[in-house]
């Protein structure tokens, strides 16, 4: 497929990485909803969700667990939000976004920009966090 996200775990494209093991990245979303949003991927390129394996399907959700607990430590919210929608990049995702009302989790609405200093602040508090 060679997908942006398979670009990025390869190193071709730049990313804001907040963690990684041997078969997962977690990075912050360059075109957020909120500050502080975080995409969390297999390493492995599988287009849809509930086509993985029960052990890596798993493994994925625990990983994602132990991003969102180091995000709540560090971006000031109510909760930690999840979708996985699966439509933009066809590579397993889960969004992983700081909530304070429902409407922070609503993907329709405009994204923000967040400077790059900032993004990168983030990024290491996160990835410290854990």
């Amino acid at each position: 497929m060679g997908t942006i996200f398979s670009k990025i775990i390869a190193g071709e494209i730049p990313a804001y990485k907040v963690a990684e093991d041997a078969d997962h990245l977690a990075i912050l979303d360059v075109n957020p909803l909120v500050e502080g949003h975080i995409l969390v991927m297999p390493k492995a390129e599988v287009n849809y969700i509930f086509d993985m394996d029960s052990d890596a399907y798993a493994s994925l959700w625990a990983f994602a667990r132990q991003v969102a607990k180091a995000q709540k430590e560090v971006v000031p919210c109510l909760r930690i939000g999840i979708a996985v929608i699966g439509l933009e990049v066809p590579h397993v995702h889960i969004h992983l976004v700081p909530l304070f009302t429902a409407q922070d989790i609503n993907f329709t609405k405009e994204r923000i920009t967040v400077a790059p200093e900032r993004m990168a602040d983030l990024a290491l508090q996160i990835s410290m966090a854990r």
